[in-house]
């Protein structure tokens, strides 16, 4: 059994038309470079989540509909996370909000970075993430990829439309370094939760 700690990387975009697969393939193609973790792509469109319409959080109640308990069953299985987050308005995407809200005690004590992106490197969006992971007693990690200003615009298909390897040498130092964060901290809280257990 390996004792390397399971990252979720989570697709917070479900829209028809989402940029996120490009960043999110390239963020993989990392992660899955490193011998220090195992990782799995976490897809929100596969899950159909309804609207969070439970009397409570799992924290307080088990959760009733079924696809929030499959939902909770899937994250659950990780020991830390990569969100894909692209900016909404200032904030995460409502379908990465609801995900959120469908759990709670799965998101406990385990961290979490991003790979961001929009005209401002998705910085608000990912701000905002850092504050409700906190509030779901995740561990945020100070490094995140951020893709913005020109290099987002030389990249999406509403700008330049080039292949993210034109931009790799800007944006590969962060994902090492977020990574490298990810991974200390999940095995710091794992060996936690494990002793606590």
């Amino acid at each position: 059994m390996s004792t390397k700690p399971r990252i979720a990387l989570i697709v917070g975009s479900t829209r028809d038309s989402r940029w996120a697969d490009t960043p999110v393939q390239w963020m993989l193609e990392q992660a899955k470079a490193r011998t220090d973790m195992e990782v799995e792509l976490v897809d929100l469109k596969d899950f159909d989540l309804p609207l969070f319409n439970e009397p409570a959080s799992n924290m307080w109640m088990p959760s009733s509909d079924p696809k929030a308990v499959a939902w909770q069953k899937k994250i659950g299985e990780f020991d830390g996370f990569i969100f894909a987050v692209a900016e909404y308005n200032h904030s995460i995407t409502g379908a990465l909000k609801n995900a959120l809200d469908q759990a709670y005690n799965e998101w406990v004590r385990k961290p979490m970075t991003a790979i961001a992106y929009g005209s401002m490197g998705a910085t608000r969006a990912l701000e905002h993430l850092r504050m409700i992971a906190v509030e779901l007693q995740m561990v945020p990690v100070r490094g995140a990829v951020h893709i913005g200003g020109a290099d987002f615009f030389a990249v999406h298909p509403m700008g330049g439309g080039k292949p993210l390897s034109d931009i790799e040498a800007n944006i590969a130092p962060a994902a090492k370094g977020a990574l490298d964060d990810l991974v200390w901290w999940a095995n710091a809280t794992k060996t936690a939760r494990d002793a606590s257990a």
